[in-house]
Parts: C-alpha cells; structure tokens; sequence
C-alpha cells in the first residue's frame, strides 16, 4: 500500500516541481536512475508501465524507496485500466499517472485515498477529472498543446492546478514559458535520461541536470 498520503503526494510535488517519468527493463539502471533523481533534490518519481514485466521492476523500486527514500513519493505511469492501478498500488505505488482520464482508474485510486494524475487535453476532461476528486490534471500531450493553453485555462477555470508532460526541455528558456503559463509542475522523460547517457551509465549527469533543473524551478 501507498507510504505517503494522498494530500502529501499533491505538497511533494508542490515544493519539488519536477517529477521525472522513466522507464527501463534493466533493474540495476531503474535503481540508479531513481537514485541520482534523490540525489538532484527530487522527491516525486513516476516510473512508467511501458515493458513486459515492468511491474516487477517497479516493486524492486519500491522497496528500495522504502528502504533508503522514504520521503520519496513513487508513482506508476501509463496506467489506463483499474485492475493495473490496483495492481501497482498493490506494489505500493504513492501516486497513479494516465495519459488519459479513466473513471475506472479513478474509482479505484479513491477507494484507497491514493492521488491520481490523469492526462487531459481539454476543459471537458479536466472539469470531469475534478468531478472525481482529481488534484492535479496533467495536461499531455505538452508538445501539441502548448503554454498558451495552459495560460488560457486562467479565465474560465482559474482554480485548475497543472502539472505539463510532453514538450518540456531542462533549461530556463522552456521552463519559464511553461511555469509562466501556469503550470504548478513539470513532468520530464528523455530530456533527463539521454540515451546515450544510459548506455554510458554517467549517472552523475543526470544527477548533474536534475539538480539544475530543481534549482532552475526553485528560481522562477
């Protein structure tokens, strides 16, 4: 079950507002991925249901969060279904991301008081998100929608909280444009973890680019 409370997910991500979102089939690179993360000053970690058995990779992650980061909130992305939410809260998942709005997923999530992320692309899906008790929306994808989009929700929906996935880059240029939009956080993937980063496993430089990410955000 879910180490952290449900409003406590929503004040992590508040104060450290990036939340790395990061898949791989290899345990031993999963664990130092989320481990350089911490060690950039994150507190907010989405590992995604992308691969055969990823599952188990995640339940690896989990015990060590709770283990060596027990102020680290985990949280399972890509979840499109109720019976694989439950199945990563089983695993102990802190918080559950969609790319989509599921009532399913929703259901679920607030059956055991866990926070759920789902992504929305209009005021429809967010205004029904927040039917269901949703906190933060996460507005995907970024790269299509834009920060205009965000900044347009400020008039008929000024009470939205947005979290952006998609079309962010880790510098002050991308990251002004997004949080001057509005958003109360970012989610960032492959911008993170270059490819080429990974196979050389230089795991200092992502602690290296997180850290400076973190320090870009705390500055805006």
């Amino acid at each position: 079950m879910a180490k952290t409370a449900r409003l406590s997910v929503y004040q992590t991500i508040r104060q450290v507002p990036l939340v790395p979102v990061f898949y791989n089939p290899d345990t031993e690179i999963c664990a130092e991925v989320l481990k350089a993360c911490y060690r950039g000053g994150v507190r907010a970690f989405e590992f995604t249901n992308r691969g055969d058995f990823a599952h188990e990779r995640f339940a690896d992650l989990s015990r060590l969060c709770a283990r060596e980061f027990p102020d680290m909130a985990l949280g399972a992305g890509t979840i499109l279904d109720g019976p694989t939410a439950a199945l990563y809260l089983q695993l102990g998942a802190d918080f559950i991301v969609g790319p989509t709005f599921s009532e399913e997923v929703a259901r679920v999530c607030n059956r055991r008081k866990v926070a759920y992320l789902p992504g929305c692309a209009t005021l429809t899906e967010i205004t029904t998100a927040h039917e269901w008790g949703v906190e933060i929306v996460k507005i995907f994808p970024g790269e299509v929608l834009g920060p205009n989009f965000v900044k347009s929700l400020s008039g008929p929906l000024p009470f939205v909280s947005a979290m952006v996935t998609g079309g962010v880059e880790p510098n002050k240029e991308s990251l002004s444009k997004w949080f001057g939009a509005g958003v109360v956080a970012v989610g960032m993937g492959s911008q993170l973890f270059p490819k080429n980063v990974l196979a050389d496993r230089a795991f200092d430089k992502i602690e290296a680019t997180v850290s400076d990410v973190v320090r870009i955000i705390a500055e805006l």
